[in-house]
């Protein structure tokens, strides 16, 4: 019976075929442990060689680490495996036997080598279980988004401008030197060609955002995911330049609701994560007390509230300047929930933040700041909804208006109240793992200084 790793279970006293990977062995010269793994979870297959043919006997002396095999055994329980089974070994067939020197052995590696390494790296087990929490934390934002009204709308990754502006955008020409076009007219009987110049250039997509409020007209609440670009120079442990971003929005929600949707997918992605992956977390020594302990309501501070704080614990932060990496730090370990920073100076913020009717210096926004020290995991914002109020920010900002032209359209015709957040996936996923760095959370990461492999 073939069946997986991951569904041993329903098989005891059963023989059973896996398929899969040997990535550790050892032999007392009378019994082999094989450690065995099939991409849904591990398992040790015990052979006896007074059990085995000779010749399966051979096979299993030759073998190597990271060797394709196809292996029969009878589920048995065992309290010692980290499954809770392993199998008594029938045969073995080897599909392809792997090359000797294995790069990758048990001793300490440097993250340097095991970046340069990372196509193989990815078989660890310790990173197996973070590509397993990050695929729960995907399905869970689909799954709650699905639930409360959210339509999926894909977005383009190719731009004419940014939510932002450009300074940390990849810039590209788009068909910018020379386009050929047919013509209408006709010399001796052959159609010529003309030439027409143009300078165009297109950018990278930082956020699907300005083009999911185009969708909520329509659609009243959507959501996008997918890969975003940043040309920032930063060398920190939050920063990739490649990452994936869920961005979402909402027609006829304002400040305080956007907010509660935030906590409400945080708090049902972090139950899914401890629900359906606590082997993983246990492979990868999670304290999970912490998540448990993700609730609502979360914490609620204003900006002014934050770095007043933040002054009385030692930082230097001034009253109106943005948090930095090291602030959100510093007052994330003050609380054991997310914490809510809301209501920002108006001027270390994006042009389309609708502003505090209460105070005209700060807008409607708020950070999500996950707590143990991880910082911003979450930016979104109440959008401004006036046409000629949008059109002046735009100026404020010093933007060219006419590549947000059609954006404006979405004030002129029907605009209403509507608000929107982002989160950085990598950052989460990070987070839920207990991880220092954020390029292990996705399978090939893209650095400042690192596009391999």
């Amino acid at each position: 019976m073939s069946t997986t790793v991951s569904q041993i279970s329903q098989h005891v006293g059963q023989e059973v075929e896996l398929k899969g990977w040997c990535y550790n062995f050892r032999s007392s010269g009378k019994i082999f442990f094989l450690q065995f793994r099939d991409g849904t979870g591990r398992v040790q297959v015990v052979y006896s060689k007074a059990d085995l043919p000779s010749d399966q006997w051979d096979l299993l002396d030759a073998l190597r680490l990271e060797s394709s095999v196809i292996v029969r055994g009878v589920v048995k329980e065992d309290t010692r495996a980290p499954l809770g089974f392993e199998l008594n070994g029938v045969s073995v067939q080897v599909v392809q036997l792997a090359q000797e020197g294995y790069p990758i052995g048990k001793k300490e590696h440097g993250p340097e080598f095991l970046l340069d390494n990372r196509h193989l790296w990815l078989r660890a087990e310790s990173q197996w279980a973070v590509q397993r929490v990050r695929d729960r934390i995907i399905t869970s934002t689909y799954e709650w988004f699905h639930e409360n009204g959210f339509i999926k709308f894909d977005t383009p990754i190719l731009t004419p401008t940014s939510c932002e502006g450009t300074t940390e955008l990849f810039e590209m020409d788009y068909f910018g030197d020379e386009v050929e076009l047919s013509s209408m007219e006709h010399t001796a009987g052959e159609a010529q060609l003309r030439q027409e110049h143009r300078e165009t250039k297109a950018y990278l997509a930082q956020s699907g955002q300005l083009y999911l409020e185009a969708g909520i007209m329509s659609l009243g609440r959507a959501f996008d995911f997918g890969p975003v670009f940043r040309a920032e120079k930063s060398k920190t442990r939050r920063h990739l330049t490649e990452f994936w971003m869920m961005d979402a929005e909402a027609a006829y929600v304002e400040h305080e609701g956007n907010m509660a949707i935030q906590e409400a997918l945080v708090c049902r992605i972090v139950e899914d994560v401890l629900a359906h992956c606590a082997y993983e977390l246990k492979v990868l020594e999670r304290d999970v007390e912490p998540l448990k302990k993700v609730q609502a309501p979360f914490i609620h501070l204003t900006h002014a509230e934050a770095t007043k704080k933040l002054r009385e614990l030692g930082s230097d932060i001034g009253e109106r300047a943005d948090l930095g990496a090291d602030d959100e730090t510093l007052l994330t370990q003050q609380y054991d929930r997310p914490i809510f920073i809301e209501k920002y100076p108006a001027e270390v913020k994006a042009f389309y933040m609708k502003r505090d009717p209460q105070d005209d210096t700060r807008v409607l926004n708020n950070d999500l700041l996950a707590p143990e020290g991880y910082g911003e995991i979450i930016g979104g914002s109440q959008r401004e909804d006036d046409y000629e109020t949008l059109m002046k920010r735009i100026h404020d900002h010093g933007l060219d208006p006419k590549p947000f032209d059609w954006y404006l359209d979405l004030r002129r015709y029907g605009s209403v109240p509507h608000s929107g957040f982002g989160y950085g996936l990598e950052r989460i996923v990070a987070w839920t793992c207990g991880l220092h760095h954020v390029r292990e959370t996705i399978p090939f990461p893209r650095l400042v200084n690192r596009i391999t492999p």
